[in-house]
Parts: structure tokens; sequence; C-alpha cells
């Protein structure tokens, strides 16, 4: 990933930062009747108005509380069928298939999850896989890691110290995991950046909702400093180090969760 295609994901970062947290956000992405419906129906599902092995309503009922075509209605059915939500079967219906049967890597579905207000147990099964996915990443370019991606890793960790708000800290966040995972050169690695863009999101939206303000200059000093031990064993190609200190960026972040 050159310095053109690393702006052009962090614009992309900054401006889904941005749609994620910005009221309405979630609807206007709902660019065409199918999508409105995948967006309703996947929430209530994900929200649990849908209980599993429940039937979902008929296509009738649901073209009459959507207001659209039976055509919508079975292209939308069709989509959470393949997010693993619903499962169809004939002259039986349509019912919701068990929550462990679902696509938990489709951003949709981490995203809904992502939007509950009781969300605890979803955060906490992302920062147990993030714990097992990253801390090898950051292992992985500590022994790969070209000279100028180092030296990227040590801007965004600028970035982060320098930031003026909890919207620009996250974004800086982001580009610096999501950047490493694709610094692993590992293409499975490299997918895997929707599950971090989840739980920073959901933590800024949690931080967003809750009163005062980001913090003083030493407390993201101290922050940055948590990264930029990543970045400082990385640069030394000491592999251990890295997955430890990112282990403890980690670990660090979901006990402010647990605060």
């Amino acid at each position: 990933m050159g310095d053109n295609d690393a702006q052009k994901t962090g614009s992309r970062i900054r401006d889904a930062i941005m749609n994620f947290t910005a009221p309405g956000g979630l609807s206007q992405r709902a660019l065409n009747n199918t999508m409105h419906v995948v967006e309703q129906l996947g929430l209530a599902i994900v929200a649990g108005e849908y209980p599993e092995n429940t039937l979902v309503p008929l296509d009738p009922d649901l073209e009459e509380m959507f207001g659209v075509s039976r055509t919508v209605v079975r292209e939308a059915k069709k989509t959470l069928v393949a997010k693993g939500l619903l499962e169809s079967k004939a002259k039986v219906g349509t019912r919701v298939r068990p929550a462990s049967e679902w696509s938990m890597f489709d951003p949709d579905v981490l995203r809904w999850h992502a939007s509950l207000r009781k969300s605890r147990n979803f955060l906490e099964e992302l920062f147990e896989i993030r714990l097992i996915f990253e801390p090898a990443a950051a292992r992985l370019v500590a022994l790969r890691a070209t000279p100028e991606q180092r030296r990227r890793l040590e801007q965004h960790v600028e970035k982060l110290a320098h930031a003026g708000s909890r919207r620009e800290f996250v974004a800086a966040d982001l580009e610096f995991h999501t950047d490493l995972l694709g610094m692993t050169g590992n293409r499975f690695m490299h997918s895997l950046g929707d599950l971090v863009q989840t739980t920073l999101f959901t933590l800024l939206d949690r931080e967003l909702r809750s009163a005062g303000e980001m913090g003083g200059p030493e407390l993201l000093e101290k922050r940055a400093a948590e990264h930029r031990a990543i970045v400082t064993a990385i640069a030394q190609q000491d592999a251990q180090r890295a997955h430890d200190a990112m282990a403890h960026v980690i670990r660090s972040a979901k006990l402010r969760m647990d605060e």
C-alpha cells in the first residue's frame, strides 16, 4: 500500500466515522427499497424482535409493513438468508436461524450488533477475537515491514498523540490498526479490519453518548505511547515484543470499556 492508497484509506475511514456517528447516518445508507428492508428487518432480528427459530411475517405482511413490492421483499429475504440470519423452507415459511449460525464476519451483521444499546456481550466477543489475530499480525509485521511502512506507522502514532477530538482519535486509531493488518501481506488478516472498525466505532458511539471531553494531552499521550511501543518493537524487528505490546493496547481498550 503506497502513500496515495494510504491517504485514500484514511479519507474513507474518516468519512465512515462521520456517517456512522451522525444522526440518521444509517438510514441514509439505505439507497433503495430492498436495502431499506434488509436494514430494518436485519436490525429487528439482531435485536431479538424476531427470536431464534421463529417465523418472520409472511411476504404480504412485510409488503404492507414496509410499503414495498413482493419482489423487494423476496430480494431482501434472499440477502438476509445469505448473511445467515434467515432460512426459507417450502410450505413452512422463513424462520430466524440460531444466532450461532449467523455470519458474524459480515459487515452489516457486525454493525447491527454494534448499534444495540445492550451490546456488552458482543463487544466481549470482539475483544476476544481481536486478542487472537491482532497480536499475531503485529508479530508478522515486525518480521516483514519495510522502512516506509514503519514510517507510516509512526505517522499514525503522531496523529493519535495530537488528536483534537474523539472522532479524530478514533480515525487515527483505525488507520493504525487497519494499516498494520494490511502490512502483514496476508489477505485474510486485511479482511479482518471490519472487526476492528466495528469495535472502535461502537466505543466511539458510547463515548459520544457520555458526558465529558476526550481527555487532556497527558491521557492522549499515554494512549499514543501504548501504540508507540508497538511501532518501536516493529522497528527493532522484535516480534514477541510487538505481539505483547499489541495485546496490551487491546486489553487497555477493554478496560476503558469496563469503567
